[in-house]
């Protein structure tokens, strides 16, 4: 800003006081850095002072504009000192301080301060009427706003913030105009006695550019001097460096690292003895508190120059050991006084509050925005004639929502569809195992244990990884208080309902698509009841596949998320990417296959959008998105799949969640919707089909309902490819996992006619003749009863869920298993004639996680080739052998086989022990199985794929959130 400029944009207010003071001697000492927009105005305001000071110095620092021609000009060369560019605050004052002579006051000034001109004089008639006052400080205004407050006077908090007592954008009223007693004033407009400088050695080298101000008013306070905040003095600061207007050597682009490093050396190096390890500990808390706000709210880079701040004055406590001895010379104040003068202990949990408030507050205001802006589409889109209905319907949403929820026919539908889904989920609500769904452990511990260990004590031992989705059942189950039947019986019990809403959601949005409008209400609700019965009427649900259940939850959501690469604003197409990167990975965690089906969709739809547009294919930010998604998962999933990889088991990739065998899906099951027998009936599937194929009349919709059904095609390739893998496993041979490919075909029908029955009931309005109600009517009849039977038959058929299996296992045996891993039970099942089948049973049994570990580790050859001794030339070396591999007992569940069981009975080493049925035979190995048993290595490769995994997903999750731009101060 120019002087000229200055001039006209406001008037100065003049602040003259009562009487003159008495003339002291002031030298005004002004530092400047690249100052030259601002340099004009505040040489003027210099000289336009009522009390001029008797000398003025200037300190350029390495300036590369104009500013050392424009201070020559203006206050002749011999009034100009220069420096380099890398010399500190601190030394530049020294420096004029030295140019100064002998005076009784300096007074401190910046290049972007601009001096009301009154402030000088009465700064000096303060110090006359405090003769006690050694510093002294104006008012702080903002340039160029010039009414809005910045500063009277600051403390510190005890996080290290600085606290002006200053509402947020508040403006000056006259309401803070009483001279007080401070902490510290800003160096822009300071008066200080030369005599104080000389004595505290000015200011601190330690702090450069951020901080000094305060810390040199706490070490005045704490030497017995006083600061006073002189509000008649005015001097209006535009806070360049704070602002990041300027950039220099000392500030470099990170402005938030270096205040707060200054701020916590200010706090370190002057608080008392007593009170320094607490500080020092609350700090690092604090810090560590302040960086997850911050990554939450999507500020990286403050996050990251908190983190820095505080690992490199940490990294350097002599920094601060060397300041508090150069401090504890100068305490000869009363500590009471300085006490008084820091900001209260409450200060930053009011903050805190504050925070919480204003984001309620924002939340709370974006859902009424949005709301408007439906209410506003709405009525724009509907026109005249529908705006009285959208009126009534905004008085009916005044007038209460009950009145609105019972005259709603979709409504009251939605509510009933939820109340029959919980009726008919009843079963979960005690036994959450069964089928393909081993029970849970007893804690949320146990799932902990196997994510985070590298060797796992089951069967022999084995280093295969425990599967991705223990996870997120660990993250929810300690939000559970640490119930694990809690989380299967939420994942079991919500399904149905999550995959509702999302549907709607998903479903939603496809209908704005194709019309501002969107689709009715009720074609909403029949597209997403239907979708949401898709994996109770598969048969997924009632035969315990819960990975299959959780996809089938989650597909809609992470549709939803998809559709987001089709915005046209490029930040919201990466934030895109990485809601569905991290929801992609939660879906593959529990079936892997659902990567590798939609990596494959993905690569078909860029493929055909590179064949329609092949410019805009080009743009980084228009293929960027998508492969980010996709490749985001490997890294999530990476302590899961690397292992599995690297070990030779692979296999377990084309699998999913849940005990073996998968479910065997046929081309009639994947049109039809059917995984297992345990599904409803088939016809039902073909309800559905018939339904999506009458989709393709409608000549207004006939596009996107093609691309419907080639998202089918392309699901029901994939399963056809997939349907040829047969996966050996030392258990048993399975086929690989076609569940994803299923949902993706059921999806993908259940759109198409939602999409047509929108066209249908003219909320796209095309040309073209509409199809005859004779096709309609019957078509709509067979809809409206689809998910109805669906529901009845999932609540009439609730309780035929399969049992769990039972080991077999007698109590005390299992009880002995808990108290020591190496106390394991040989379970040996079959005959001499049919063969025999071992396992070894420890803890509480085989478990939710465990099964898989167990499924895909290689089998026990070396165990194989003993027990086939022992049931035919058993030897006490070969008990013994048992022992050392943690054996205690030998059990033969009912129908044991005699031959087996007289060969055991006489072997050496092998004592009787009792069953619980004349049926079943067991022994206890003599031998005392030692405690290492089957400890095994820890992996160093374990960990740091954990700590990628861990990095990656924070900084996932905080790309998902909105950008958030850092409003300046």
């Amino acid at each position: 800003m120019s002087s000229a400029d200055s001039a006209s944009t406001w008037t100065r207010p003049r602040s003259t006081p009562d009487r003159p003071p008495a003339r002291a001697t002031v030298a005004a000492l002004l530092v400047s850095h690249d100052g030259a927009r601002w340099l004009p105005a505040v040489l003027d305001g210099l000289a336009a002072q009522d009390h001029r000071p008797d000398r003025v110095v200037a300190v350029d620092t390495g300036s590369r504009d104009h500013s050392v021609d424009l201070l020559s000009s203006a206050l002749g060369p011999g009034a100009v000192q220069t420096a380099s560019g890398s010399t500190s605050y601190p030394a530049a004052v020294r420096q004029g301080v030295e140019q100064a002579g002998d005076c009784e006051w300096i007074w401190l000034l910046h290049d972007d301060s601009n001096p009301d001109p009154g402030a000088l004089a009465a700064l000096l008639a303060a110090a006359e009427d405090h003769p006690d006052a050694d510093v002294l400080g104006p008012k702080l205004r903002e340039w160029p706003s010039l009414r809005r407050l910045l500063e009277l006077g600051v403390t510190i908090s005890g996080t290290g913030r600085r606290e002006t007592g200053l509402e947020r954008g508040e403006y000056d009223q006259g309401q803070h105009d009483d001279v007080r007693r401070v902490l510290a004033v800003n160096t822009a407009g300071m008066l200080v006695r030369r005599s104080l400088l000389d004595r505290l050695g000015g200011f601190d080298d330690q702090l450069p550019v951020f901080g000094n101000d305060l810390d040199f008013g706490w070490r005045a306070a704490a030497s017995g001097h006083t600061t006073l905040i002189v509000p008649q003095a005015v001097v209006f600061h535009a806070e360049a460096a704070h602002r990041g207007v300027r950039r220099t050597h000392l500030t470099g682009r990170h402005t938030h690292y270096a205040e707060r490093r200054a701020a916590l050396f200010v706090l370190l190096a002057n608080c008392r003895r007593g009170t320094l390890p607490f500080l020092w500990l609350r700090l690092l808390l604090g810090t560590f508190a302040r960086v997850t706000g911050l990554l939450v709210t999507r500020r990286v880079g403050p996050a990251l120059d908190e983190l820095a701040a505080l690992v490199s004055l940490y990294t350097h406590p002599r920094e601060i050991l060397r300041g508090r001895r150069e401090r504890q010379e100068l305490h000869t104040g009363d500590p009471a006084v300085v006490r008084g003068l820091l900001a209260p202990w409450w200060v930053p949990y009011r903050h805190g509050l504050d925070l919480v408030s204003d984001l309620a507050a924002a939340l709370t205001n974006q859902a009424q925005d949005v709301a408007e802006r439906r209410r506003s589409a709405r009525v724009a889109a509907e026109g005249g004639a529908r705006a009285v209905r959208v009126e009534e319907d905004t008085l009916a949403e005044d007038s209460g929502i009950v009145v609105r929820f019972v005259t709603n026919p979709v409504a009251l539908a939605v509510a009933l569809f939820l109340v029959l889904a919980a009726v008919g989920a009843r079963d979960v609500l005690g036994s959450v195992a069964g089928g393909a769904l081993s029970p849970p452990p007893a804690s949320v511990a146990d799932w902990w244990r196997l994510h985070l260990e590298a060797w796992h004590p089951l069967g022999t031992g084995t280093t295969l990884p425990a599967p991705a989705y223990l996870l997120p059942f660990g993250l929810a189950g300690t939000l559970l208080l640490g119930s694990a039947d809690a989380v299967v019986t939420a994942l079991m019990y919500l399904a149905v309902p999550l995959a509702l809403w999302g549907s709607w959601r998903f479903l939603r949005v496809v209908g704005h698509l194709l019309d501002p409008r969107g689709a009715p209400r009720w074609v909403l609700a029949w597209g997403a009841g239907t979708y949401a019965l898709v994996p109770v009427v598969s048969g997924a649900w009632g035969a315990g596949h819960f990975g299959t259940v959780a996809v089938a939850a989650l597909l809609p959501w992470l549709a939803h998320a998809a559709l987001g690469f089709a915005d046209p604003v490029a930040d919201r197409r990466w934030r895109a990417a990485w809601r569905t990167g991290v929801l992609l990975a939660l879906g593959a965690a529990f079936t892997p296959m659902a990567w590798f089906g939609l990596l494959l969709l993905g690569l078909v739809v860029l493929g055909a959008g590179a064949a329609v547009s092949r410019r805009t294919m080009t743009d980084r930010t228009v293929w960027g998105p998508p492969l980010l998604a996709v490749g985001l998962v490997p890294v999530l999933l990476a302590p899961w799949w690397i292992p599995l990889l690297l070990r030779g088991a692979g296999a377990g990739l084309v699998l999913e969640a849940g005990g073996l065998p998968m479910p065997r899906v046929d081309g009639v099951g994947l049109l039809l919707g059917r995984l297992v027998d345990a599904g409803a009936p088939w016809w039902l599937g073909l309800v559905l089909l018939v339904l999506a194929l009458a989709a393709l009349v409608p000549r207004s919709t006939r596009v996107p309902v093609l691309v419907c059904w080639l998202v089918a095609l392309v699901a029901t390739i994939g399963a056809a490819t997939l349907g040829r893998v047969t996966v050996s496993l030392p258990a048993t041979d399975t086929r690989a996992s076609s569940s994803i490919f299923v949902l993706l075909v059921q999806g993908a029908l259940v759109v198409a006619v939602v999409v047509a029955a929108q066209g249908v009931s003219g909320r796209v309005p095309r040309p073209g003749r509409p199809p005859s109600r004779f096709l309609v009517l019957p078509l709509a009849l067979a809809a409206a009863v689809l998910p109805a039977l669906g529901l009845g038959w999932f609540v009439a058929t609730a309780g035929d869920r399969p049992e769990p299996d039972d080991a077999g296992i007698p109590a005390y045996m299992t009880q002995n298993a808990l108290l020591a891993d190496a106390n394991g039970v040989l379970v040996l099942r079959g005959s001499v004639d049919d063969g025999l089948t071992w396992s070894v049973h420890r803890g509480d049994g085989v478990t939710l996680g465990e099964d898989e570990i167990l499924a895909l580790s290689p089998e026990d050859t070396a165990l194989s080739e003993d027990l086939r001794m022992i049931t035919s030339q058993p030897s006490p070396d070969l008990v013994a052998d048992l022992a050392g591999r943690g054996i205690e007992y030998v059990l033969l569940p009912a129908p044991a086989d005699g031959r087996v069981a007289s060969v055991l009975d006489a072997t050496g080493g092998l004592l009787q022990a009792s069953a619980e049925n004349r049926q079943t035979r067991a022994w206890q190995v003599e031998t005392e199985p030692p405690a290492d048993a089957v400890s095994g290595p820890g992996s160093w490769l374990r960990v740091a794929l954990l700590l990628l995994q861990g990095g990656a997903l924070l900084v996932a999750l905080v790309l998902c959130g909105p950008t958030r731009r850092e409003e300046v101060r």
